[in-house]
């Protein structure tokens, strides 16, 4: 028996083998050769439709008589529900004395747990409905946010707007976060790139500006639980409170709930909140951090920059995707041509209430570093003495007005930017104001830019690496070198 299925098989293989070779000659012959299903062009003669309008989802804006401002956004693709608060608050109210204060309530808002649930059970609950809320407060501003199903928003947004109007500020949750400010204290030496960064913010700002200073030993053991609660207090209130949801839910409903969770929230001890400090540049010139163990330099060059309400905004993001990117300036000059970084960028960096930075910079090899902070100067110094080109010009446009619709990616994207400009003043179509000016950009304007916003007198440039490497030395670009001093004062009583 075994035999004669042996030669069964045998017999039945040729057959099954031309079966398999034809099976597979009428495929490959009815698939479209590459060649004559797509004749290639020259990327200068590929034509692309133009973009399309973005378009704004209709919301709804309104405010509770207790001065709390409510947007709501419906969006019905997912079963999800999100939402978050945006308070007039932040670190630039606290003294440099108690630096962490702020940081340290934003954590304790949600970790710390409510009056009606205690940390380990707020926990509980999130995580058995796969939701979240978190909290945070900032340079100058504070948040909480939510995400649910929208099954359970009803439970969700309750313990949300407990967080918001309940804190209970659990004091062992507290000490847990100084705790691990502290150690955070201790790391913050670790990585070449953050000390570099974390200086060049106190040079350009003062290092007991809110923009810059950093979180001390000293100034953690100044910080109790009492004022914490304190600061939470005085600053955190409905009238200075924007709330913005946007998802799954019922509108009529959702009103019902903001006005019975929030409707009666009041803070009678709310204090006057200034306006944050504008922000001015403190110091110039050559700085270094002495790192022996390095093999690169971390670079950074710049000086203050301006606000987003600038009439150079827009001119001045045209010349940073000149300048940036693997088309850019820089790329192509410091990196590619002369070999001398690893990376490299220069970026004009506004911020919306305060001024922002100009900054240069990246990494080299020891050796490289005078040369690459060399051919830094010179490219700054060219932007602001020649025009652009009308190809880079061109280029740049493109650019950012082809990226501009990922300013919109989801209504809780474009809901989170209608918040942000009414909580700083902005005009709700600022975005599309931006976007004009991109278009309108000239190389003439690009140019008057540079000029004004590019100021060589007071960059302030810091290196951190292994001085004893870098060959030529930082003595041959003509600057007094300012050594600066990173040591972590040892803690006393936390």
């Amino acid at each position: 028996m075994g035999l004669n299925l042996r030669r069964v098989r045998r017999s039945l293989f040729p057959l099954l083998f031309l079966a398999i070779a034809t099976f597979s000659i009428l495929v490959t012959l009815s698939w479209a050769k590459p060649a004559q299903a797509v004749e290639a062009k020259p990327y200068e003669a590929l034509e692309f439709p133009p973009l399309g309008d973005i378009q704004i989802p209709e919301f709804e804006r309104y405010e509770l008589s207790n001065g709390l401002a409510v947007y709501l956004m419906e969006d019905h693709d997912l079963p999800l529900v999100s939402g978050s608060v945006t308070f007039r608050t932040g670190d630039y109210l606290v003294s440099p004395s108690q630096t962490g204060l702020a940081g340290v309530t934003g954590e304790a808002m949600r970790l710390g747990g409510t009056q009606s649930h205690a940390p380990n059970a707020l926990n509980e609950i999130l995580e058995q409905k796969a939701a979240s809320v978190e909290t945070s407060i900032g340079e100058t501003s504070g948040s909480a946010s939510f995400s649910s199903l929208s099954e359970d928003l009803e439970e969700v947004f309750g313990l949300f707007t407990e967080v918001v109007t309940q804190p209970a500020f659990d004091a062992e949750q507290f000490a847990l976060i100084k705790s691990r400010s502290a150690g955070g204290i201790a790391r913050r030496n670790d990585d070449a790139g953050d000390i570099v960064t974390r200086e060049f913010k106190k040079l350009i700002y003062g290092d007991e500006s809110p923009y810059a200073r950093t979180v001390e030993y000293a100034s953690l053991e100044n910080i109790s639980r009492d004022d914490v609660v304190n600061f939470y207090q005085t600053t955190i209130a409905p009238e200075n409170t924007i709330l913005g949801i946007v998802g799954d839910f019922d509108p009529d409903q959702m009103k019902a709930q903001i006005a019975a969770t929030l409707g009666s929230w009041t803070n009678t001890n709310l204090a006057s909140i200034p306006q944050p400090p504008e922000g001015a540049q403190q110091a110039a010139g050559l700085y270094v951090v002495d790192q022996p163990q390095l093999t690169q330099s971390y670079i950074h060059i710049g000086h203050i920059g301006g606000e987003l309400s600038s009439p150079y905004y827009a001119p001045m993001s045209v010349l940073n995707e000149v300048l940036n990117g693997f088309g850019g300036r820089l790329f192509n000059e410091i990196r590619s041509r002369q070999g001398l970084a690893y990376s490299v960028y220069a970026v004009w960096s506004p911020r919306y209430d305060h001024n922002g930075i100009f900054i240069g910079g990246g990494q080299t090899r020891s050796e490289a570093t005078v040369p690459f902070v060399q051919s830094m100067y010179k490219e700054l110094e060219k932007v602001r003495n020649e025009p652009i080109t009308e190809t880079e010009l061109a280029f740049a446009k493109d650019s950012v007005l082809n990226s501009f619709v990922f300013n919109f990616q989801s209504p809780n994207q474009t809901l989170s930017r209608l918040i942000r400009y009414e909580y700083y003043g902005y005009p709700s179509d600022f975005v599309f104001q931006y976007r004009d000016g991109i278009e309108n950009a000239t190389t003439r304007q690009v140019l008057e830019a540079a000029k004004v916003m590019l100021k060589p007198e007071q960059l302030v440039t810091v290196v951190v690496g292994n001085m004893a490497q870098i060959d030529p030395s930082l003595d041959s670009l003509g600057a007094q070198i300012v050594p600066l001093d990173v040591t972590i004062t040892d803690p006393v009583g936390i």
